[in-house]
């Protein structure tokens, strides 16, 4: 796309425009917690305007941040503070992403579990096909379509539908 050494601020800020939200929202759907999804939201475009990446497209430099973003929540999530967090702290955090669930069937997302919500999350709100989900999270691509499949059968469920295709 460009040298990355000639990346200006102005570039920065027009690829943060571009994909903000959508590393927004994945690193929500794996962290559930508003100020840590925007930390790692902040976290992988610094690490862009620290990297020397080039990018073929728009669409490879939205899945390098989505992984870079992905990898730090995992990070995230295995750090000891994170699960010493105090009730009422969580309790403020479920409050602010329910100002962010403004549809329902993303709360319901948000309420699957961990390994059924991201690649449900990509497939019907991002628009990823099976194979870019397992490209982006270096899964095997009949592992998304079972994930994908498991995932649905949990929405019904939990919306109140019949669990069976």
């Amino acid at each position: 796309m460009e040298d990355p050494l000639q990346r200006t601020g102005k570039d920065i800020a027009q690829i943060y425009r571009r994909h903000a939200h959508t590393v927004y929202k994945v690193s929500f759907m794996l962290l559930r917690n508003v100020v840590d999804a925007e930390e790692a939201t902040q976290t992988a475009f610094l690490k862009l305007m620290q990297s020397d990446m080039t990018f073929r497209d728009n669409e490879h430099e939205k899945a390098w941040l989505i992984v870079t973003a992905r990898n730090h929540c995992r990070n995230m999530l295995k750090h000891w503070w994170r699960r010493m967090r105090t009730t009422l702290e969580e309790a403020d955090q479920r409050l602010l992403a329910e100002e962010i669930r403004h549809d329902e069937t993303l709360g319901e997302v948000l309420a699957l579990p961990a390994k059924y919500r991201l690649p449900i999350y990509l497939f019907y709100y991002e628009g990823y096909s099976t194979k870019e989900i397992a490209e982006l999270l270096s899964i095997k691509e009949a592992t998304i379509r079972t994930q994908l499949h498991t995932g649905r059968k949990l929405l019904k469920l939990q919306i109140g539908g019949e669990g069976d295709d």
